[in-house]
């Protein structure tokens, strides 16, 4: 009742384009605990469902209110083990469950969590804390996205040995490699790898399980093995012209900038594999970004910090309303406009759109996209409408480079998945059953590899998960958090 929503102000959009640091500016003390002070406490608080960890989120936020940190820090670590990322880069449903934001903007929850987190490191209330006594136990988690690092964090606190594989040249995942360093600065990753080290975790980079070392003697070297290897198979445009010169998957041109910023030639991709298509940049090109979520997003913002002459962004759907929606009312993720910040630096959007052709030279290079406006028509023996191409909206617009940031289909297959065996299910996905086990003895899989492409959150919380499963797995019993906040299991059957 006596304070508004407040966030952290944001740096000058033209000052932030010439450089690749984050966004936001400092926000003092008294202010976060002004906007902790929002919080309700609120009888039943549905922002732990709108949360995939189950964040006991009115306790840390009530912590933080009377300044005690280090609470806090205990409340929120105990459900998440990397608020630094998603305090970040989540989209934060839990504020969209808010109950305050019933009728008012809710309690900004996600920049609390990085408050807190970014305290416990600043305090050194947060250190490297290696369990007291070893298991015996060895894990192998292949993959070093969310997911991995959260199931490896669990089962290394559960006293098992841990040994994660990743097959490029560094520790992350796509936090690294697909994530714009002006989202999420890499001294992150690293800080948080480094902990992890300390605390016995072991990281083996340039493996590419299947490929460098085979799978199954992974599985025969280990007691039991975690796939979190992500969705890595972008969805294609297979329309005419796909193979002009300038058209591009966004995850070859996002990786490579980071590689850029992170001072390496861009010459492996984020798969261990030799970049096809030579260096891509957006330098004084006409850009379109086919794809309207995140990934999109973020190809605009590194497009603008290339120079580029213009940055047009599709979306085939139609637009989403920019206030509430009443098809998704509270407490459900609501279906709205969103403008992120690299929108904010410069963009065109369109929505209802379909790319209908890539138009080339005789040189094999992309100069234009012929594309046409989508719509709800009624046919006049039908009743009801069909979203199709409207008649005489085609038209040819200049395009020198073309990002597809349409998702991501399921896993590589080839290589490690096929050598193992693992069954998949209707989407291409490895098949799992309730506790995260595969068709095959001693392997577990989770994130966005059992579930398909989603958010970081679902990652860490798959991950936190299927650890707990490994756990019992291998001891019949664990002690690690489960996300109902205490329960343990005992049998394995």
């Amino acid at each position: 009742m006596e304070f508004g929503r407040e966030l952290p102000g944001k740096r000058d959009p033209q000052a932030r384009l010439k450089d690749y640091k984050e966004l936001y500016l400092d926000f003092s003390a008294t202010q976060i605990k002004n906007q902790a002070a929002r919080c309700m406490n609120c009888g039943v608080p549905f922002c732990h469902s709108g949360c995939p960890l189950g964040n006991i989120i009115p306790e840390f936020n009530d912590a933080v209110y009377r300044n005690d940190w280090e609470e806090a820090a205990e409340i929120l670590f105990s459900t998440n083990n990397f608020p630094e990322f998603t305090g970040r880069i989540c989209p934060a449903p839990c504020e969209a469950s808010c109950v305050l934001g019933i009728n008012k903007p809710p309690v900004t929850i996600e920049n609390i969590e990085k408050s807190i987190v970014e305290t416990a490191f600043e305090k050194g209330i947060l250190k490297p804390n290696p369990p007291k006594k070893r298991t015996g136990k060895t894990v192998a988690v292949v993959g070093s996205g969310p997911a991995g690092l959260a199931a490896a964090a669990q089962l290394n606190s559960a006293g098992h040995t841990v040994t994660v594989f990743e097959r490029a040249d560094q520790v992350g995942g796509l936090l690294r490699y697909g994530i714009p360093d002006f989202k999420l600065e890499k001294w992150v990753i690293d800080r948080r790898v480094k902990l992890m080290e300390e605390e016995g975790v072991i990281f083996k980079t340039n493996t590419n399980v299947g490929v460098t070392v085979k799978a199954k003697d992974i599985v025969k070297e280990f007691d039991a093995v975690v796939l979190t290897g992500g969705s890595t198979v972008g969805r294609d445009l297979p329309i005419p012209g796909r193979q002009f010169k300038g058209v591009h998957f966004a995850m070859e041109f996002l990786s490579q900038q980071n590689k850029r910023v992170a001072n390496i030639k861009p010459e492996i991709d984020h798969t261990g594999e030799a970049y096809k298509n030579g260096d891509l940049l957006a330098t004084a090109k006409n850009v379109v970004v086919i794809g309207g979520g995140d990934t999109g997003s973020d190809c605009v913002g590194t497009s603008n910090r290339h120079g580029a002459k213009s940055v047009l962004q599709f979306e085939l759907m139609p637009k989403p309303p920019e206030n509430k929606n009443e098809t998704t009312p509270w407490p459900n993720w609501p279906m709205i406009l969103r403008t992120s910040t690299s929108h904010e630096e410069g963009c065109d959007r369109l929505w209802s759109i379909t790319t209908k052709e890539f138009i080339g030279d005789a040189d094999g290079n992309l100069t234009g996209l012929k594309i046409a406006e989508m719509g709800w028509v009624t046919a006049p023996d039908s009743k009801l409408p069909k979203y199709q191409e409207l008649p005489g909206t085609e038209r040819v617009i200049p395009c020198e480079l073309t990002l597809l940031a349409m998702g991501f289909l399921h896993p590589q297959h080839a290589g490690m998945l096929n050598e193992l065996g693992v069954e998949y299910d209707e989407r291409g996905n490895i098949k799992a059953n309730g506790k995260y086990q595969t068709n095959v003895d001693k392997v577990f899989t989770a994130g966005d590899m059992r579930r398909g492409q989603s958010l970081v959150v679902w990652a860490i919380s798959e991950g936190r998960e299927a650890a707990r499963n490994v756990d019992i797995f291998l001891m019949g019993t664990t002690s690690l958090e489960a996300k109902d906040h205490g329960m343990l299991d005992t049998v394995y059957a």
